[in-house]
Formats: C-alpha cells, sequence, structure tokens
C-alpha cells in the first residue's frame, strides 16, 4: 500500500512537471515570437493611419470612445537624404508597372486608364512602387493620383516620359492642373525620367491680358522701345485654341512628407512643380527647363505650405525660379542654379486686400544667371499680414538687371488702385550678395504707411555692365535698418535705425 502510494505521488509529480513546463514555453514564445510583435506593430500603424486620415480634412466623425489624436507636423529637421534609387529589393508584390496595366507608352495612344488602374492597385499596398519604365513616352492627359484613404509611403518611380496631350478637347473648359497628388502620407515621386508639358500651344495661346511681372517698369532699353510683348494669339496647328486656364504640370495638395527627386519637368503649359497646403517638403536634384520667354512658368511654387528644403537642382524658366507665397514658413532654399528666369521670389503677397504670412524663409548658395530679379519680394498695396525673419545669403548674380528688389507696389496690370495698408516687412536680411548688374543693383519700394524695418546688408558686392538698358543707382523708400559692411555700389539710401512713425496693424490684421 505504502509502495502504491510512493508510485502514485511520483507520477503525478512528474505530469504536473510537464504541464508547467509546456505552460512555460508558451509564454516565452509568446514575448518573443509572432503575437508580441504583431501587438506592437497594430498600434503603431494604427496610430499612424489615424494621423494621416486626419490630414487634409475637416471632417469630425462622431464615436463613443476617445476623441482621435490630432494631426501633429513633423518636426523642422526634414530629412535631407534622397531616396535610394532603383527598386531592386522591394517586394515583387509591391511593384505596379503601369506597362502591366495596358500602357503602351507609344507617344500616341492614350494611357491614362492604364495609369489610373496602376495608381488604384499602388494605392492599396503601404510601401509599394508605382513604376513608370524608362524607354516608353506615355501619352497621359489630366488625372489625379488621390488620397486620403491610400496606404502611406507609394512611389511613384518615374524612369520614363509623360507627354500631356496638345488638343483642347482633352482639357475640357479649363484644368488647373496636368499630374496632381492629393491628401497622400510619404508620396515620393523619383527617377531619372521626364514629364513634358508639351506648352509651346498654350504660350501660343497666351492672351496681352496675362499678368505680367511688374519690374519690368524698371527696365528701360536704351533705343526706348518697349520690351516685346508675349506673341499674338495663334491657334496651333496641332491643337485649336487651347483653354484660357492654363494647367500647372505637376502639384501636391494637403500631403506629409512628400518628396521629388531626380526627374526633369520641361516646357510646362504654366507652373512647373507646385506644394500646396504640404508639411514636410523635400525637392532635390531636379531640373526644370523651359524658354526664358514662356510666360507665367514658374519653376517650383510654395503656397500654405511648411518644412520645406529645396536644394540642388537646376532651374531655368520664363518666370519666378521659386515662388513663395502666402501661409509658408520654415522654408530653406539652398545651391539651386537660377536663369533664365525671374529670380526667387516672396510674394506677390496681399493681393485683393489679403493677409499675407509668410516667416523663416532662408535662400543661400544660388547661382542667378541672366535673370529679370535676383532675390525679391512683392506685395500689393492694401494687404495685411506680415513677412518676417528673412535671410538672402552668398548669392552669385551674373548680368542680373535688378538683384535686390522690394516692392510693396507691385501691380501686374496697367493700372491698380493706391492704398494705405500694406504687408508688414521686417528682419529682411541680405549678405555675401555679389556679382553684376545691367540695370539697378538695389530697388527698395517700401510702403508709406508701413516701411520696411530691420533691412540689414553686409558684404555686397555689385558691379555693372552696360547692355541695351538704362541704368541706374541704387533706390531706397521707407527703408530702414542697418549696413555692416561698406557696400559696392554705395548704399546711402537705406536709412539708418528705425522708422520714427509707423501705423500699428490692428490685430485682424496681423499674423
Amino acid at each position: 500500500m505504502g509502495r502504491l502510494s510512493f508510485r502514485s505521488v511520483t507520477f503525478m509529480f512528474i505530469v504536473a512537471f510537464f504541464v508547467w513546463s509546456s505552460l512555460n514555453v508558451e509564454v516565452c514564445n509568446a514575448r518573443r515570437g509572432k503575437h508580441w510583435r504583431q501587438h506592437g506593430t497594430t498600434s503603431s500603424v494604427s496610430l499612424y493611419k489615424k494621423k494621416g486620415k486626419s490630414h487634409g480634412s475637416n471632417n469630425h466623425h462622431k464615436s463613443g470612445g476617445k476623441p482621435k489624436p490630432k494631426y501633429t507636423s513633423p518636426p523642422p529637421s526634414i530629412p535631407i537624404s534622397p531616396p535610394s534609387k532603383g527598386y531592386d529589393n522591394v517586394p515583387s508584390t509591391n511593384i505596379f508597372d503601369v506597362t502591366n496595366f495596358g500602357a503602351v507608352g507609344d507617344g500616341k495612344t492614350d494611357d491614362t486608364k492604364a495609369f489610373q488602374a496602376a495608381w488604384a492597385a499602388a494605392c492599396k499596398v503601404e510601401d509599394s512602387t508605382m513604376i513608370v519604365p524608362s524607354k516608353y513616352i506615355f501619352l497621359v492627359g489630366p488625372i489625379s493620383f488621390s488620397g486620403p484613404y491610400c496606404q502611406h509611403n507609394i512611389v511613384f518611380q518615374l524612369d520614363g516620359t509623360i507627354i500631356a496631350p496638345t488638343d483642347a478637347k482633352s482639357w475640357g473648359s479649363g484644368i488647373m492642373q496636368w499630374l496632381e497628388f492629393t491628401k497622400l502620407v510619404g508620396i515620393t515621386v523619383k527617377g531619372s525620367g521626364v514629364i513634358d508639358g508639351r506648352g509651346s500651344v498654350w504660350w501660343l495661346d497666351t492672351p496681352y491680358d496675362d499678368p505680367l511681372d511688374d519690374e519690368l517698369k524698371l527696365i528701360i532699353p536704351l533705343n526706348k522701345t518697349l520690351l516685346r510683348h508675349p506673341p499674338t494669339p495663334l491657334n496651333s496647328s496641332l491643337s485649336g485654341k487651347m483653354p484660357s486656364i492654363k494647367p500647372t504640370a505637376l502639384r501636391f495638395y494637403g500631403s506629409f512628407n512628400v518628396t521629388v527627386t531626380g526627374i526633369t519637368i520641361q516646357n510646362s503649359q504654366q507652373c512647373h512643380l507646385k506644394f500646396d497646403n504640404c508639411i514636410g517638403v523635400l525637392v532635390n536634384n531636379i531640373t526644370v527647363s523651359s524658354p526664358g520667354d514662356s510666360p507665367n512658368t514658374d519653376g517650383i511654387h510654395l503656397q500654405n505650405s511648411k518644412d520645406a528644403l529645396i536644394r540642388s537642382s537646376n532651374i531655368a524658366c520664363g518666370d519666378d525660379c521659386v515662388s513663395i507665397q502666402t501661409g509658408c514658413t520654415n522654408v530653406y532654399v539652398r545651391n539651386i542654379n537660377c536663369g533664365p528666369g525671374h529670380g526667387i521670389s516672396i510674394g506677390s503677397l496681399g493681393k485683393d486686400n489679403t493677409k499675407a504670412c509668410v516667416s523663416n524663409i532662408t535662400v543661400k548658395d544660388v547661382i542667378m544667371q541672366n535673370t529679370m530679379n535676383g532675390v525679391r519680394i512683392k506685395t500689393w498695396q492694401g494687404g495685411s499680414g506680415s513677412v518676417q525673419g528673412v535671410f538672402f545669403s552668398n548669392i552669385q548674380m551674373n548680368e542680373v538687371q535688378l538683384p535686390i528688389v522690394i516692392d510693396q507696389f507691385y501691380c501686374d496690370k496697367s493700372r491698380c488702385k493706391n492704398q494705405t495698408a500694406a504687408v508688414a516687412l521686417s528682419d529682411i536680411n541680405y549678405a555675401g550678395i555679389k556679382g553684376t548688374y545691367t540695370v539697378k543693383p538695389v530697388h527698395l519700394a517700401c510702403s508709406d504707411s508701413m516701411p520696411c524695418q530691420d533691412v540689414t546688408m553686409m558684404n555686397i558686392q555689385l558691379k555693372p555692365i552696360q547692355e541695351r538698358y538704362h541704368m541706374y543707382d541704387p533706390f531706397c523708400w521707407q527703408s530702414f535698418g542697418e549696413l555692416y559692411t561698406p557696400t559696392q555700389p554705395p548704399i546711402e539710401c537705406l536709412q539708418v535705425g528705425k522708422p520714427t512713425s509707423n501705423k500699428i496693424q490692428a490685430d485682424h490684421d496681423q499674423c
């Protein structure tokens, strides 16, 4: 009886030991293995999607749970390393080649629907790559690659050429953009390919009432003839009369962490590359190319966007190489070759009595070659708001007509109404502006009621080159600040200190 009891106890002990060991192994596996990782990943992706989904939308969804976390902007230090070239490391299930969706790529067949189908598939997969392969020419009409329900971190790999249609029928009564990416998170457009707007058919149709650069009024040819007006509207043999609204070639709207690198955008119908309501923008190593006389063809245009880095790019166009509009802050422009074109501009701002707010803008290490303007701030009479914290440094001017410009009387039509209100300009800094000019080295025309304040200049060395224009001395009006070093030529018109009287903006006019 005792032996039986001992064996029973021993058996029960062994069974209990194995049960305990099995449970312990499961717990360890759960901590180390699939379940643990899955739980962590799910939480991270869920939070990221909530952030992305709230971006670009004003809808508020009611729920019984906790309120969704508010969208938070990226840190000011946006990434500056361009994405790696190629897509060899992308899983095959994440690659969507437009030729596999019916794109022909012969430059004649309309491939718009194939691009739409490829995007619809790529949109559903996180970290996907939509491929526009090299050695093909794709004819694509107006198209929107849209979120906000697309997955994050999609790459648009452009190695081939995309061309725009040149018949008026493809554009309807007028479309504001040709290729558009909207409400996306982590969108990248990269590659060695080309976006060709074939804009000449639009430029020929330019009406006489299209806006002209107001700084033309400062450039007077020696023979006193007027500068050449845009060409007489003609109907292209390819197109017929084009719509009066000219589209932007490539536009990003309402997106977060946008990268454009490596590509070429040429011959845009109007603006080449535009960012509107975007947060976290990187433009790196791109080429913009259009003739210097192509009307209103800005290179890169920023509006209502922040935390942007534009660097190491070549821009030749018929308007501003870089245009920074209202609502922009923390914009850094560096290592740009600009020309032909109208220089790098902040504005125009305050048109039609609107409020404009621009701050923390840096432009440095830029070469201007045969441009109309160098670095410029332009505002309309009657506006409100402010421009502050602007730094222009290490700018090389080569045969630039007007290297340094502030124009608070900007008007791109034949006549504008005189108004008292103005956008307030302060903390505007120029350092290391060197080279040659052909009309006037400095033109600072500030508002009577809102004089420019804290304008500083250091190491300004600009030499005249007589070409075919009348030449003028530096001009200043209601401009206050300080010269930290002697300048060439002497800029004696800049008034030292602060204005004795200055209109105070109402609270609703301030930024």
